[in-house]
């Protein structure tokens, strides 16, 4: 039973599952749009979202969880920063919703489910 269960495994371990899935987070938040697979942009959409909810309130520690998954490194605080002074402005007013899923057809080679996972517009 899968009860409470929540997340895909992405066929692989924990901690590459994560790492991968926090570079994922980190492209978009970095170009807002990226393309990758259905499954790995459906995961790395609840990421994103939950994200950028948080950083709609600026305070200390809103940008500690953020820098969690952004990391601490130069190009994580550059993330950090544009996350909390041009993406979370532009929703201050809507709930929820802040990405968009959307399929572009099959892969080469594999024949995947590829999908656009891009920021929509404030």
């Amino acid at each position: 039973m899968r009860h409470r269960v929540s997340g895909r495994k992405l066929g692989l371990p924990s901690d590459q599952r994560m790492a991968l899935l926090k570079n994922l987070v980190q492209a978009v938040i970095e170009h807002e749009a990226i393309e990758t697979t259905a499954g790995r942009g459906r995961e790395t959409q609840r990421m994103v979202e939950r994200i950028i909810s948080t950083a709609r309130e600026d305070t200390l520690h809103n940008r500690r969880q953020t820098r969690r998954l952004l990391g601490g490194n130069a190009r994580g605080e550059s993330l950090v920063t544009k996350l909390f002074t041009e993406i979370a402005p532009r929703y201050a007013d809507r709930s929820g919703g802040y990405t968009r899923l959307v399929k572009i057809g099959p892969r080469r080679g594999d024949a995947a489910e590829r999908v656009r996972l891009e920021l929509v517009e404030g």
